[in-house]
């Protein structure tokens, strides 16, 4: 009201209706419900502040204003989205974050999804167990059991496999007391240097070798950190576990009825046995050469089981390769070599012999290993050992052999030939670069090895062939 008591105009007149209208029907910011005339002074109100908007500018009508809603990548929600919209979307359904799984900070190599569990399934890969993937193996400091005393199988070996294909298996044979234990060992951990009482495969003591005994029963299992498996197994056609079971009047099976058929059908067992699991059989000799030996690798040979082969679906059209029976590499060890031994002549004529004696296996004896390589004879061709076959000669270590040098001279006695870590090196290399061939019909695990070979053993101890064998022995 003015100063007199008097209503000011417009106060309830026709303008105060028209405000109150426009209250009540308010439209979008910017349209003006009374015309152009009256649109200077008013100024739409917000009802909420936001920050993505600016006043308009009074007098310039705006027909329709666009809201630009910023949104971090993460929403999955599109430009110009309100936010109920995003909301509805992303609440009607699993993002896409959700869906794919959260990534982890740092690049983790899945070597494979076995043993992920409920990460595997979803598609999630936990960064812990991707890489507890990539720990590398514990290491072994001693060998364990593979096939104990009692020729049963051990599974102690199964914690120290893992899965990957990438491996080399390498077994030996030979007689008792030719050094199987203390060459696997420089082969695998150990240097010539290093004291036999730390070698991962126990050798012969001193006072084993006055009594005439054997150090290994069974076979036994060492893999190193390059996943390479070794096993040594006991002496073939021993005396010393022959007179051991005389003596302590062990129970033979029903099927044996001698002692030394039962020994005898023991070392065929391991023989064939390794003929099916490794890749390289190791023949160590101390002396050349025992033909008994020789007949004994053929009988294994024929007694060795057959390679399973694949499934009827895989072999319908494949050829004669995949119905092929696997044979492994064998390497003949001439251990405790004289300096004789190592003439060219002698050499050639050690080679014929075994060429000859082999003529008729099936074992891949020739054409792998070679000395003339190693860089042994400098003076002889490549084509000297025309048939040279996988033989390798160790000399006598230097502490047994040490009062054949000069007392007083500076320089060591003539040889003839290399020093003995400088041919367990060489061994080493040749031994290691042998092809991998396939074991089976699909490409096998260190645990898928371990499986097999133990489905073997079971099957070489239930042979038929050695059984029928036994009896023509007795």
């Amino acid at each position: 009201m003015s100063e007199s008591g008097h209503s000011q105009p417009g106060m309830y007149g026709q303008g105060r209706r028209r405000r109150r209208r426009r209250d009540r029907d308010v439209g979008p910011p910017g349209q003006n419900l009374s015309g152009p005339s009256r649109d200077r002074d008013y100024q739409p109100r917000e009802r909420r502040a936001k920050p993505a908007q600016t006043a308009p500018v009074s007098g310039t009508p705006v027909l329709e204003k666009p809201i630009t809603l910023m949104k971090a990548r993460d929403d999955g929600g599109k430009p110009g989205t309100p936010p109920e919209a995003a909301a509805q979307s992303s609440g009607s359904g699993p993002s896409k974050m959700e869906r794919e799984g959260q990534r982890p900070t740092q690049p983790v190599y899945q070597i494979q999804n076995r043993g992920m569990g409920a990460t595997a399934s979803s598609g999630a890969v936990d960064p812990m167990v991707g890489q507890s993937k990539l720990i590398p193996p514990e290491k072994m400091k001693h060998s364990i059991k593979l096939v104990d005393d009692q020729m049963n199988w051990c599974d102690s070996a199964m914690e120290y496999l893992r899965d990957q294909t990438d491996m080399l298996v390498v077994g030996v044979l030979g007689p008792q007391g030719s050094g199987k234990s203390s060459i696997m060992s420089m082969l695998s951990a150990n240097t010539p240097e290093e004291d036999q009482r730390n070698y991962v495969f126990r050798a012969q003591t001193q006072e084993i070798k006055e009594r005439g005994g054997n150090q290994s029963t069974g076979i036994d299992f060492f893999i190193t950190q390059e996943r390479v498996i070794f096993l040594d197994t006991q002496p073939m056609l021993s005396p010393s576990i022959l007179d051991h079971l005389i003596n302590n009047d062990r129970k033979l099976p029903p099927e044996y009825n001698l002692p030394h058929t039962y020994i005898e059908m023991q070392s065929l067992q391991i023989a064939a046995f390794l003929f099916t699991v490794c890749h390289v059989v190791i023949v160590v000799q101390d002396w050349f050469t025992d033909l008994n030996l020789y007949k004994f690798l053929q009988t294994a040979e024929m007694l060795k089981p057959s390679t399973p082969s694949a499934s009827h679906d895989s072999t319908g059209s494949s050829g004669s390769d995949d119905g092929a029976e696997y044979y492994p590499h064998i390497v003949f060890l001439q251990n405790k070599a004289g300096r004789d031994d190592f003439s060219p002549r002698k050499l050639k004529n050690m080679h014929l012999v075994v060429d000859k004696l082999m003529a008729h296996s099936h074992l891949k004896y020739k054409g792998t290993l070679s000395m003339l390589e190693c860089n042994i004879f400098p003076g002889l061709g490549q084509d000297f050992l025309s048939p040279e076959v996988n033989m390798f000669l160790l000399p006598v270590p230097l502490r047994c052999c040490s009062g054949t040098y000069p007392l007083f001279s500076l320089l060591p006695g003539y040889r003839g030939h290399p020093s003995f870590p400088t041919m367990i090196s060489k061994l080493r290399s040749q031994i290691l670069a042998m092809p991998r061939c396939q074991l089976s019909h699909t490409i096998l695990t260190e645990k898928n090895w371990f499986h097999y070979a133990a489905r073997i053993w079971d099957g070489v101890k239930k042979s038929s062939a050695l059984s029928e064998y036994s009896r023509l022995l007795c």
